[in-house]
């Protein structure tokens, strides 16, 4: 074998949980082969450098082996070689600001004033 289709591929070494969603992400954009966006119907071939955006963050990957069968986290560092900086990795675990109103219990729902009130709060905070 000396190419196999992209989303298969990220489907086998694990970049994806199914086949769809490797699917869904060469339709949108979010992989790329040599710079290259890929559809998911693309060859990918020993020595191809792949770039998946998942998230935050962009992921860069070599391709050492084809397979076309879902495979063990154990052996994907033989057909996969992971390119990411740590800069990269650390916009996953990047702290997410959340803010949590309260209302005071039997106040009901918020009247349409504070809604507003509510709105122009989080837009300043964005």
């Amino acid at each position: 074998m000396d190419s196999i289709r992209i989303d298969k591929y990220l489907w086998a070494v694990r970049i994806y949980k199914t086949r769809s969603e490797a699917t869904e992400a060469c339709n949108g954009n979010k992989v790329r082969i040599g710079g290259a966006p890929a559809k998911p119907g693309k060859a990918v071939k020993v020595g191809d450098m792949l770039e998946v955006h998942k998230g935050p963050a962009l992921l860069p990957y070599k391709v050492l082996q084809l397979s076309s069968a879902r495979m063990g986290a154990q052996l994907v560092p033989d057909f996969l070689e992971d390119l990411t900086p740590e800069s990269e990795r650390a916009k996953f675990h990047a702290p997410k600001e959340t803010i949590v109103l309260r209302r005071e219990k039997g106040t009901g729902r918020p009247t349409k004033k504070d809604r507003r009130n509510l709105d122009a709060l989080m837009e300043m905070l964005d």
